[in-house]
């Protein structure tokens, strides 16, 4: 039987929310409402502008049931889906004590040195089994910790942003498991809050959610929450609300030599495994160990993205060159060659002038300095598949698998250029699509714990590859 599905996709630059039609081995999508996701800057303080969400995501919604009637059917399910690491602060009457601050917020460098003075790096990666990032949860956390105490002394709870957002719409408070396992405080074996790390970083238990698996019905959205008739008996399921979980699960990997690369904002390019890689091999290249759907672990590598082009285009913008992306990519093809950057280098994780910042980074290397849009662009794009080539090559050698394919998920996956130098970089076929890879693990984890999917991660992205055509791009060398 056919149901509709909703899904609140949010990722660091926009959000959106989206229908899914799932039914007979079929699923359609349609996107309702698409916002942007904006930073508020408070001088030396980063924060995510959460209340706006809010409210666009309940605009959202009313849209979904709107289209819910159009279609006769009602909204079984709604999921959440969004970027991972960030968390806000609940009170004992559930209120929101702040604006939840940005990963790209400088203060966590703070909380990295405090961290590492209690508990050296080779420590953390055999509790947690993450790469270093300076904005893992427990360096935020820490940071926090040592900055804001008073906010920390009114906490009842610690919630990360989809499970912010699923208290917000049903009143219960717990933590799915794949965006947990992004925090740092997860224990990568048993995958439960790792209570060694909480106990070291000072950190109380009682803050801690519950933990919730994709496909556990969270609770049915609050009366005030419901906007539409349509909506009157919807539930929330849990998904894998780490986006990038849900990218995967929606990627159209076929065998053990299938990597993935989830092209955003960000870029993650990994395995999926049956179990953790923990030596020092696989933490001296810096690789992580995040959960899947099903229990499967993602074995990858979190570099930058599409972020190096998307504050470029807005500085750009600001200069009174409105670039679109189309006419930048056609021109940067007609470079022949071009300047390299380190894109894990964390100048570049802020926002602002991005292409100042890349050439002032190719100078001080001794390289040539890109000097035109076209230029910066394909710098940008170059060195992105040269990271990805050497993730690629990382990756073979820690998990000993050989890679026979990269299937580039997300909006990565419209950048022909960047699927094409990818290939050529990596010397593998790739594979792009589907785009609506996130939303698609989103709604079909939901219509599997309501009936209207099969329940086993292979038979659906069956159904996904079906549904939604790739397009290979060979190596050219």
């Amino acid at each position: 039987m056919a149901k509709l599905f909703g899904a609140i996709d949010l990722g660091a630059s926009s959000g959106r929310v989206m229908a899914g039609w799932v039914g007979n081995g079929q699923i359609t999508l349609t996107q309702l409402h698409r916002f942007a996701n904006n930073v508020i800057d408070r001088g030396d303080r980063l924060y995510w502008d959460f209340d706006a969400l809010l409210r666009e995501i309940q605009l959202g919604l009313t849209r979904l049931g709107e289209h819910a009637a159009e279609l006769g059917l009602p909204v079984t399910s709604i999921g959440v889906d969004t970027w991972a690491v960030d968390y806000g602060l609940i009170d004992a009457s559930a209120q929101l004590l702040d604006q939840p601050r940005n990963y790209r917020d400088p203060r966590n460098l703070l909380g990295v040195d405090q961290v590492n003075t209690l508990i050296s790096p080779e420590r953390q990666f055999e509790l947690n089994g993450l790469q270093f990032q300076p904005f893992n949860t427990l360096y935020q956390l820490t940071a926090q910790s040592l900055q804001e105490p008073e906010l920390l002394a009114c906490t009842a709870r610690i919630l990360l942003i989809p499970d912010l957002i699923g208290h917000w719409l049903t009143g219960v408070a717990a933590t799915e498991v794949t965006n947990a396992s992004t925090t740092g405080l997860l224990d990568p074996h048993t995958h439960l809050w790792n209570g060694e790390l909480l106990a070291q970083l000072d950190l109380r238990p009682e803050w801690f959610a519950p933990l919730a698996q994709p496909g556990q019905v969270l609770g049915s959205l609050l009366a005030e929450r419901v906007s539409h008739p349509a909506l009157h008996d919807t539930v929330v399921t849990m998904v894998a609300s780490h986006d990038t979980a849900s990218a995967v699960a929606g990627a159209p990997l076929t065998d053990a030599g299938s990597a993935y690369l989830s092209s955003g904002t960000w870029s993650l390019l990994g395995l999926e495994l049956d179990a953790p890689v923990l030596t020092a091999a696989a933490r001296n290249e810096n690789f992580t160990n995040e959960l899947g759907k099903d229990g499967k672990i993602r074995f990858l590598k979190n570099l930058s993205g599409l972020w190096l082009l998307q504050q470029s285009q807005a500085t750009w913008a600001s200069q009174g060159r409105d670039l679109p992306l189309a006419d930048l990519l056609s021109q940067a093809a007609l470079v022949t060659s071009s300047s390299r950057i380190d894109v894990t280098d964390p100048e570049f994780l802020a926002p602002g002038d991005m292409p100042g910042r890349i050439q002032t980074h190719c100078q001080r290397h001794g390289q040539p300095v890109p000097e035109t849009p076209a230029a910066i662009t394909r710098c940008i794009l170059d060195s992105l598949a040269d990271a990805y080539a050497a993730a690629v090559h990382g990756l073979q050698a820690v998990a000993h698998v050989k890679l026979t394919q990269l299937n580039v998920v997300g909006g990565g996956s419209e950048n022909g250029l960047l699927c094409q130098l990818t290939a050529n970089a990596t010397g593998l076929p790739v594979f792009a699509g589907p785009v609506e890879a996130t939303a698609l693990g989103n709604i079909v984890a939901q219509a599997a714990a309501h009936g209207a999917a099969p329940t086993d991660l292979p038979s659906q992205r069956e159904m996904i590859a079906q549904a939604f055509a790739v397009k290979r791009y060979a190596p050219q060398i």
